[in-house]
């Protein structure tokens, strides 16, 4: 359902992406994860048609991204890590207004908006201007807007920002319901313990260049068994984060 193979990319004469390749087939939840700087957002840029590739395959549901950008659209849902609603709109009007442009028929628009309204616990203010709403109201709506036209490939880069700790629950059976309904999500994060707790697949990238891909408890073994966290310091380089807190402190106040 997804495919991104031999990609190679430069920004500004700057190389980001160096032959990454991964495929994530139905009915999985990859999680993508690498430190900042790694290529991630550039990859979720490359699979949503917003930056095409130099040179290598990017597909989506089957769809070429590059050869044919619009039908690919319609295949997939997406949440960008800095989402923007229009806050002059009440829930359902923003809801409304995505549904129409997808051009699902007004009876499928007023049931899924309804549905999802009360999922996030928002029917008391589907009627009520977002200008005031916290970012995870705003995050619940954008959420929405990408599950509405029932997409088989889901895109989410950091969807959990906001979110309180219930919410964040609610999200991650969101994903495992849709995954097991035959769906694809491909969830971009640095959160580990969240990808760790809901991801059937994880991606590692650094420096532009994938290191591993494979389920999570492969991923663990390949750092020594311990968690996620403990793995993605081995296969990144990371420093111990405490070595390098102690060494700030020392520093700075000692």
């Amino acid at each position: 359902m997804i495919e991104v193979h031999d990609v190679h990319v430069a920004i500004d004469g700057t190389p980001i992406l160096h032959g990454v390749s991964f495929e994530v087939g139905a009915g999985q939840v990859a999680g993508y994860v690498g430190p900042n700087g790694a290529g991630k957002t550039t990859t979720m840029r490359l699979l949503t048609g917003a930056l095409p590739p130099d040179a290598g395959h990017v597909a989506v549901a089957g769809v070429d991204v590059v050869r044919d950008p619009v039908e690919a659209k319609r295949q997939f849902g997406y949440v960008p890590e800095h989402g923007h609603v229009y806050e002059s709109f009440t829930p359902a009007e923003y809801l409304a207004f995505i549904g129409r442009m997808h051009r699902l028929p007004e009876a499928a628009v007023q049931a899924r908006t309804a549905a999802h309204l009360a999922f996030w616990d928002l029917a008391d203010v589907g009627d009520r201007s977002m200008v005031g709403f916290s970012k995870g109201m705003k995050q619940k709506v954008l959420l929405s807007a990408a599950l509405l036209h029932d997409p088989p490939v889901l895109l989410l880069d950091e969807p959990l920002g906001g979110l309180d700790a219930h919410a964040v629950l609610q999200t991650r059976a969101l994903l495992r319901t849709l995954a097991a309904r035959g769906r694809t999500v491909f969830y971009s994060s640095h959160l580990l313990d969240a990808v760790e707790k809901v991801a059937d697949l994880v991606v590692v990238i650094r420096d532009g260049r994938i290191l591993q891909t494979g389920s999570p408890d492969e991923i663990k073994a390949s750092g020594g068994g311990g968690s996620l966290e403990d793995a993605f310091g081995k296969l990144t380089a990371s420093a111990d984060a405490y070595d390098e807190a102690e060494r700030l402190v020392v520093a700075a106040f000692d």
